[in-house]
């Protein structure tokens, strides 16, 4: 390899260095979106939800920064193989992130409804399966970003793992409010709120997962999208 050449891959790498970071950045993000959505919705903070749903802006503008990057990459490097396929896996998880962003948005508009409202706040108890899930969906989350900063493939396929639970505290939650609407009929429209952050904090799980299978992918060149979660690990490691 010549002069030009290794200075053209070092470029390259320190280009990549710098598109990791600013995932790693966009993630740590939704990440705190999550918790401080959590925490407008516990206090029915009013001024908080809408601060919540103003900052998704931010998480979008690093979406477009993100996917101008890369086609700038793409255009100036033309990556084959395992670059190229980097860069196409960096481009998922961009777009499940930004998703996540906009699911996080649906719990501070849930939270206006609730409580920015002549009506009476919900009862608790319709809430605790929103702070349940959500710790599920946060620490996904967290793990798959740490799967992503390290590349570690048994930690990508643990949160495929984890979507049985995440099904399993979903399920049961729908169950539980079923309950508490036979139990009072004045129940029937908080639940139904309760229900749509429900759905939201499920999907962020999915995008989660999804980010971990993209991971799947990087390290290994194996597709596990279409693949029971159970049997991931045994397509990855060939048991």
């Amino acid at each position: 390899m010549n002069d030009g050449q290794r200075h053209i891959f070092q470029r390259f790498d320190k280009e990549l260095d710098t598109l990791h970071g600013k995932i790693l950045a966009m993630g740590c993000l939704v990440e705190a979106q999550i918790g401080s959505a959590l925490d407008v919705l516990r206090r029915g903070d009013i001024e908080g939800a809408r601060q919540l749903i103003a900052r998704d802006q931010e998480i979008n503008a690093m979406d477009v920064e993100l996917d101008e990057l890369l086609v700038l990459l793409i255009a100036k490097r033309q990556p084959l193989a395992r670059d190229l396929r980097e860069l196409m896996t960096v481009n998922k998880i961009t777009t499940d992130l930004e998703r996540c962003g906009d699911e996080i948005r649906k719990i501070g508009r849930l939270t206006l409804r609730l409580y920015d409202t002549d009506q009476a706040p919900p009862n608790p108890k319709l809430l605790e399966d929103i702070f349940t899930l959500a710790e599920l969906a946060g620490d996904m989350l967290h793990r798959v970003l740490e799967a992503f900063d390290r590349l570690d493939l048994e930690l990508a396929i643990d949160v495929i793992d984890r979507q049985n639970r995440v099904d399993e505290g979903y399920e049961g939650a729908l169950r539980r409010l079923s309950t508490y609407v036979m139990e009072d009929a004045r129940n029937v429209g908080h639940s139904i709120q309760v229900t749509l952050a429900l759905r939201a904090l499920e999907r962020i799980c999915g995008h989660a997962k999804n980010i971990a299978g993209y991971l799947v992918y990087l390290a290994t060149g194996k597709d596990v999208r279409h693949v029971d979660d159970s049997d991931v690990g045994k397509v990855v490691y060939g048991d």
